[in-house]
């Protein structure tokens, strides 16, 4: 699979601030690819520096092999940075027009992206008529002009509503079906989760994490077990040394396995101990899981 993006040793200060420290990353073509940090994490000036509108102090990145400098890389890429700008009291339609123009895209594309983003209705309205979703739609309709191979999304689902959101998450997953890459920022764990297949943690401007999703979410970690001899199969684990916590919910226990340890050998120790187990099953992790767990860890160099 070829590589969109290289990112090598970028770093960007504001005063004493390291807004980006040494940021090195990989995005290959067709991925859905996600920066996944909470707010000051260094991901809108990590975006900004790859589209060429914040320059970095040091470090380099590359697009399709070439550093960002031509007109012709421009073209393959569509880029939404922070909130949407548009003239407020013209159309959509009329918006759209002045970025097909600067974007030198004939009008007729105006019509797919809208329909794209199902605001084709609502073409003849004003911008300031529009939800705060629409509004973010708008600018995703703006970013989709010229058919760009790579989307550049920064944050696109904040501060909207549950319906918002689910708007945004299935028009990222369409243009993934379509062959786009995606590049987006965010810090809701949960539509990281649901829409990329690779994601890059990020605290205090460095990636402390990174690897496909699935990766991410390894199984087991954790594991459900269960059996008619619960009580008894509490008092053997909670005296193995396979495990580090056991606890009990309802007629299940969750344990907590060391690093050494898998579901095998928890199954032998109970078979060993003359209980037979009706449930075992490891459990996923979710992404907020292993991002809090990668965070807190972490130590603060700041």
């Amino acid at each position: 699979m070829s590589i969109v993006l290289s990112v090598i040793g970028l770093t960007r200060y504001y005063g004493r601030i390291r807004a980006v420290d040494g940021m090195s990353f990989t995005v290959s073509r067709g991925s859905v690819f996600g920066l996944l940090g909470p707010n000051g994490s260094g991901k809108t000036t990590t975006l900004s520096m790859v589209m060429g509108s914040v320059i970095p102090q040091s470090g380099r990145f590359y697009w399709f092999g070439n550093e960002l400098n031509s007109p012709s890389v421009y073209t393959k890429i569509g880029s939404l940075i922070e909130a949407p700008r548009f003239y407020p009291y013209l159309t959509l339609e009329q918006n759209l027009l002045i970025i097909a123009k600067i974007k030198s895209v004939g009008i007729n594309d105006i019509r797919r992206v809208l329909k794209i983003v199902r605001l084709w209705d609502r073409r003849s309205s004003s911008y300031d008529t529009l939800s705060l979703g629409m509004k973010q739609r708008l600018g995703i309709a703006g970013a989709l002009l010229g058919n760009p191979e790579v989307l550049v999304l920064d944050e696109p689902a904040n501060a909207l509503d549950p319906e918002g959101i689910a708007d945004i998450r299935n028009i990222i997953r369409e243009e993934s079906s379509r062959g786009r890459t995606i590049i987006m920022a965010s810090h809701i764990l949960d539509e990281v989760e649901k829409v990329c297949s690779h994601v890059a943690i990020m605290k205090k401007g460095r990636i402390i994490a990174d690897g496909p999703v699935k990766e991410l979410l390894a199984e087991g970690d954790i594991l459900i077990v269960s059996a008619r001899e619960l009580e008894k199969l509490q008092a053997v684990l909670e005296h193995s040394m396979l495990v580090t916590s056991v606890s009990r919910e309802n007629d299940t226990l969750v344990l907590s396995l060391k690093k050494e340890t898998s579901p095998k050998d928890i199954n032998e120790l109970a078979f060993h101990e003359g209980v037979i187990l009706t449930r075992l099953e490891p459990k996923k992790k979710t992404l907020e899981t292993q991002f809090l767990e990668l965070v807190k860890q972490e130590p603060n160099n700041a």
